[in-house]
């Protein structure tokens, strides 16, 4: 079996989680214990990404920017990603997270937006980063539409590509004939980012590395939008189980995630994702995990059920960056039963 990087999303996916409270102080923590336990990438910025921070998406309390440099001061020996969202990111951002020590940058677009990835892949591999292209909504296109726009992101010179269930809207078959399709069709190596909104996640990434993947991502107690994402410790247990070669420590992991995370959640006044109705109807609808935050304030300002408000968003196909539309659709369900507006 080929070894499996391991690609820790706690300060970054699992910001939402925190409402994208973290300090220096946090991610020094939290980076020091993943760098001990063996995770091979540590990612931090914003839960949106680079430029995230902003009234659509919540504030940081702290510049995410300078939550990279403390990420890069404390790691050893991970290396230290950000993730870049064209539209929300900037080529300027990524230029200064470089400079501050990211060796590692995932670009995300939505599954059939792949072409607005090229000058971003293409300005961080002049800066020598390590790119992965990050295919969102994985469950929104057909494999042949996967693969087409794998290849574009192949084509401008992405290391690693992903199939990102960001909805957490695939079961393992799903899963499994996605990653296949991409591994035969690409020469670079294949990942998989799973969420676990219907309870999926693991079976999802040993789906995926059954299939092929050997970039799989994981957060410390499934920290993450939704219901969160497959949990590190959870992951590195499962592989480790299933035979295959990691770099992770299964008690380091575990304690990082029991001994170091979970008590700056509940110092925030936070909790852990939790497997609710709403974040099972995100994974039934195939609705983008940020949006949970969006639909819940858009259903009481016109009082609704949220649930109604996100199915009704999966059947317009929603993507990242149309959190704004939210309001629309439920007004527009308010209106259609006769509440007053």
């Amino acid at each position: 079996m080929s070894r499996i990087s391991i690609t820790d999303t706690s300060l970054r996916d699992g910001s939402h989680s925190v409402s994208h409270q973290y300090t220096s102080s946090d991610v020094e923590k939290v980076v020091a214990a993943l760098d001990d336990a063996g995770i091979d990438i540590i990612e931090v910025t914003h839960g949106d990404g680079l430029g995230g921070s902003s009234l659509t998406y919540g504030y940081s309390v702290e510049n995410e920017l300078d939550l990279v440099s403390t990420a890069v001061k404390v790691a050893k020996k991970a290396k230290i990603a950000v993730l870049l969202v064209p539209g929300i990111g900037t080529l300027e951002l990524l230029k200064e997270a470089h400079k501050r020590g990211a060796s590692v940058v995932r670009v995300a677009t939505h599954i059939t937006e792949a072409d607005v990835s090229e000058e971003y892949i293409k300005a961080a591999k002049q800066m020598g980063m390590f790119v992965v292209g990050f295919l969102m909504m994985a469950h929104m296109a057909d494999i042949d539409k996967l693969v087409e726009q794998a290849r574009i992101m192949e084509s401008y010179g992405a290391d690693v590509i992903y199939a990102t269930d960001s909805a957490g809207a695939l079961l393992p078959d799903d899963v499994y004939a996605r990653v296949a399709a991409l591994k035969n069709a690409l020469r670079v190596p294949v990942g998989h980012h799973a969420h676990d909104n219907l309870g999926c996640a693991i079976a999802n990434s040993l789906a995926a590395a059954k299939a092929g993947a050997t970039y799989l991502d994981g957060s410390l107690g499934g920290m993450g939008a939704g219901a969160g994402n497959a949990g590190t410790e959870m992951l590195v247990a499962a592989l480790k189980k299933s035979g295959y070669e990691i770099g992770a420590d299964l008690f380091k992991t575990m304690d990082a995630a029991e001994k170091v995370l979970l008590p700056l959640v509940v110092e925030k006044g936070k909790q852990m994702p939790l497997h609710d109705s709403n974040s099972l109807i995100m994974g039934y609808a195939g609705v983008y995990s940020s949006f949970m935050l969006h639909a819940r304030k858009a259903a009481e300002r016109f009082g609704i059920d949220v649930r109604n408000v996100l199915i009704e968003v999966g059947k317009r196909k929603a993507v990242g960056g149309q959190e704004d539309w939210i309001i629309q659709v439920a007004y527009d369900l308010a209106k259609a039963t006769g509440k007053a507006i």
